[in-house]
């Protein structure tokens, strides 16, 4: 197994969080996101729609083994250099079945708890963000004259 696609909801904050989260840790498999009602999972995972993806994590290895559910986010710790160990342990006789009722609890509820933990979508935070769009003649507006990047500018937004 070389890479790993993740299947999840980009509508929902939990599962932007945990794709922004999981992007931001050094990986033994590198790790693909894809929304799963596109055309690109259905073309990658031609059975998408009938594993119910909308209702819990789905991941893909380049081999064509899937993982739903629990297993799935085993999976993803999996690919992590930090937690594969963690996942090695609790994928065992012991925690697996504690495992499986904690995702599928998170999975039932992770709209609730996107809303209860104010996690937003990439969507909801963009919509948001375009409502402080500056309004600039040209249709493109320059930087401040102080800010000589765009990282100085995020420095100064910081």
């Amino acid at each position: 197994m070389n890479t790993l696609t993740i299947f999840y909801d980009p509508g929902c904050g939990l599962c932007c969080g945990f794709r922004d989260w999981l992007e931001r840790q050094a990986l033994w498999v590198p790790v693909e996101f894809i929304g799963f009602q596109t055309p690109a999972a259905a073309e990658r995972f031609p059975g998408i729609k009938e594993v119910q993806a909308d209702k819990e994590c789905v991941v893909l290895a380049d081999d064509g083994r899937w993982w739903q559910g629990a297993d799935a986010w085993i999976v993803c710790l999996w690919a992590t250099r930090e937690f594969r160990l963690w996942s090695n342990r609790l994928a065992g006789p012991m925690f697996r079945p504690l495992i499986g009722s904690v995702v599928h609890l998170i999975s039932n509820n992770r709209l609730t708890l996107s809303r209860m933990m104010r996690l937003r979508s990439d969507q909801a935070l963009a919509e948001e963000l375009e409502q402080y769009r500056p309004e600039c003649e040209s249709g493109s507006c320059a930087l401040l004259p102080h800010l000589k990047d765009a990282k100085d500018f995020y420095k100064a937004w910081k």
